[in-house]
């Protein structure tokens, strides 16, 4: 009795995962490589153009003292809203500009910067991993879903909700600390100070970061592009392994029975049956799922909509495994991050509901 204990422990069921997937590629060889063939595709035709250059640009800003001249504009703002140091908000602007993973990424380097705290880093990174806008309305508005206008409601949902987790992840491990000062940086000012003289200290604070960095143009270019490249390997292989696990499920029948569970889900509240394939799908990789949304003909433009709001801002476990290997190298935790993702797509997919009649396609 105490060996299946022992064998039913949740720290087991990563290695009997394993085990599984393993004869799961054993019995089915063939589609085990048209899954990998699959996902190897979407990385290189689709997320190594669009993300590589702003990994390469986020190092560079980060070895220029970008990050900390923002840090000293926006820290009057992001503190009393979101309990974040100034410097949070270059990861926002980045984060929603670039899309997922990059947040992550840039919440990691703050943190082995010493420039945001374990609470800091996990409410920061749990509101700016989001989709970029270039792929929610050219890839999902009129690409899968062939109706621009669904853009705007789609945007207000997913980087209104995103806000809103935003907001409400303040509340997040109150009792932690604030960021203790940049060695590089003076106190930030008082809201009685001008804004000229904020301006000033921001571009004496960038300065005196580019002289702590120390490195030419030259090697911090250099750095830069084998940092981004090392970090899209990660990301490709991460989106390959998807693939194919989800492949091996579907061959083994358990995304049926998924499938099943949330057609009853979706039955609950009011949604079409039909969409649950998009939701499974979207569970995983987030490309499949809204593209299966815009798929399901016949289900409601607005029901169609939601799902793909959810898909976007869930993320996917692909997604997931991204930003969980970005952040092992620190001490931030994936709980919260796991908890905001769900939260942030029920949030997202209720707030179509409540905007369409004000952004929603008229014709």
């Amino acid at each position: 009795m105490s060996m299946v204990r022992f064998m039913l422990r949740p720290a087991i069921i990563p290695a009997w995962s394993a085990v599984l997937i393993t004869l799961l590629l054993i019995l089915f060889p063939s589609a085990a490589l048209e899954s990998s063939l699959r996902g190897l595709s979407i990385w290189w035709q689709v997320l190594f153009p669009a993300l590589f250059p702003f990994f390469v640009i986020s190092e560079l800003l980060l070895g220029l003292g970008i990050v900390h001249f923002f840090g000293t504009i926006l820290d009057p703002l992001m503190r009393p809203l979101f309990r974040l140091p100034g410097s949070g908000g270059f990861v926002v602007t980045m984060g929603y500009a670039s899309g997922y993973p990059v947040g992550a990424r840039l919440t990691a380097q703050l943190w082995e910067q010493k420039l945001v705290t374990r609470a800091e880093g996990e409410r920061l990174v749990a509101f700016t991993t989001t989709s970029d806008p270039i792929f929610l309305i050219g890839a999902v508005s009129v690409g899968f879903f062939h109706n621009a206008a669904l853009a705007p409601v789609l945007a207000a949902a997913h980087y209104g909700g995103g806000l809103l987790i935003g907001f409400l992840m303040r509340f997040h491990d109150r009792r932690s600390p604030g960021t203790i000062v940049s060695p590089t940086a003076k106190p930030p000012m008082l809201s009685t100070r001008s804004k000229k003289s904020r301006l000033a200290e921001a571009l004496r604070t960038m300065h005196q970061a580019r002289l702590l960095d120390g490195r030419s143009i030259g090697t911090l270019l250099q750095d830069a592009v084998q940092a981004a490249l090392r970090l899209m390997i990660v990301v490709g292989g991460l989106v390959v392994v998807f693939s194919v696990i989800m492949e091996m499920l579907k061959q083994a029948g358990a995304i049926g029975v998924l499938s099943e569970a949330i057609q009853a889900i979706l039955n609950l509240i009011g949604v079409p049956a039909a969409l649950s394939d998009s939701v499974v799908n979207g569970l995983f990789e987030v490309t499949l799922g809204v593209r299966s949304a815009g798929a399901a003909a016949g289900s409601g433009l607005i029901h169609q909509a939601a799902i793909a709001a959810f898909v976007l801002s869930w993320g996917g476990l692909s997604v997931h495994a991204q930003v969980a290997s970005l952040l092992s190298r620190t001490d931030l935790r994936y709980r919260p991050f796991l908890i905001a993702r769900l939260v942030h797509g029920c949030i997202a997919a209720a707030l179509v509901y409540i905007l369409w009649s004000i952004l929603g396609p008229t014709g």
